[in-house]
């Protein structure tokens, strides 16, 4: 006596085929992993800093990050809340530096500002001696600019401190200083 052939529904088949293919992804995905990772060279300005995503005293080399898209047009600082990077826009539209940053606990709102005034050196509102200060909003009764520890420090705000600051670098800061004199426009996006 013959028994006949029972046929499997679509769904197991569509289940077995997903989870081979995700088995042989995983084992390619590793195997690249164990090889050699190819960096594209590109040519950047000699002003540029470093495009990591983190701030580190040995910035790694790779592409800058491009200007985030509907940030405005012309010459313009912009500061993007979700990358905690700052761009340097010339006159033409293009960055002639972006760097990495440390916020504050007070970040303004996305949106378009002008920087209302700089002051060389002060102390921060955490008790940092700062310099290179560029304002350019108010929230919540904090200033918002950026600046640079005199030090070269990035420390963290102290639990429940309200500060504005936008700390980076010294070399950033300097730059942020000469670029962003009264009225430069700075555009925040999220």
């Amino acid at each position: 006596m013959s028994v006949p052939a029972r046929r499997l529904p679509s769904w197991v088949w569509v289940t077995g085929l997903t989870a081979a293919a995700l088995v042989g992804v995983t084992a390619l995905a590793a195997q690249a992993d164990q090889g050699a990772h190819p960096v594209a060279q590109a040519k950047r300005p000699k002003s540029s800093a470093s495009a990591s995503p983190h701030p580190s005293a040995s910035p790694r080399k790779s592409a800058p990050a491009a200007v985030p898209g509907g940030s405005g047009t012309g010459r313009r600082i912009v500061y993007s809340l979700a990358q905690r990077r700052v761009w340097l826009v010339d006159a033409t539209g293009a960055a002639s530096r972006t760097f990495t940053v440390w916020p504050g606990t007070v970040s303004p709102a996305p949106g378009r500002y002008a920087v209302s005034s700089t002051d060389p050196s002060t102390t921060g509102t955490d008790g940092t001696k700062v310099e290179n200060i560029v304002y350019f909003t108010v929230r919540s009764g904090v200033f918002i600019a950026f600046s640079n520890a005199q030090d070269g420090s990035s420390p963290q705000p102290s639990p429940g401190a309200r500060t504005g600051a936008i700390r980076m670098h010294s070399a950033d800061g300097d730059a942020v200083w000469k670029f962003g004199t009264k009225g430069t426009p700075v555009s925040v996006v999220g």
